[in-house]
């Protein structure tokens, strides 16, 4: 049997290294992505906080261009006769 680890989310505020796993991201990657505007961000102290649910429909956003992007190249390759 295999076992999982599981991470409870006590709080409504991630930390970057929080906010990257849940997103399977480098931490720098997360901070471009905070520097830009793309999640917004807060300080808290010294420390970036990002709310869990800015992280959510960021994360909800880009898995639905994903899906898009996946359908749109499925169509292709069916209107170019691929064979898949």
């Amino acid at each position: 049997m295999q076992t999982r680890k599981v991470n409870l989310i006590t709080s409504d505020q991630l930390t970057i290294q929080e906010a990257a796993k849940i997103l399977n991201v480098s931490h720098a990657y997360l901070t471009q992505l905070l520097e830009s505007g793309e999640i917004p961000d807060h300080k808290v102290g010294n420390t970036r906080r990002i709310f869990y649910q800015d992280l959510i429909d960021y994360k909800n956003i880009i898995d639905a261009k994903r899906q898009e992007t996946l359908a749109e190249l499925a169509k292709q390759a069916q209107e170019l006769n691929m064979g898949y």
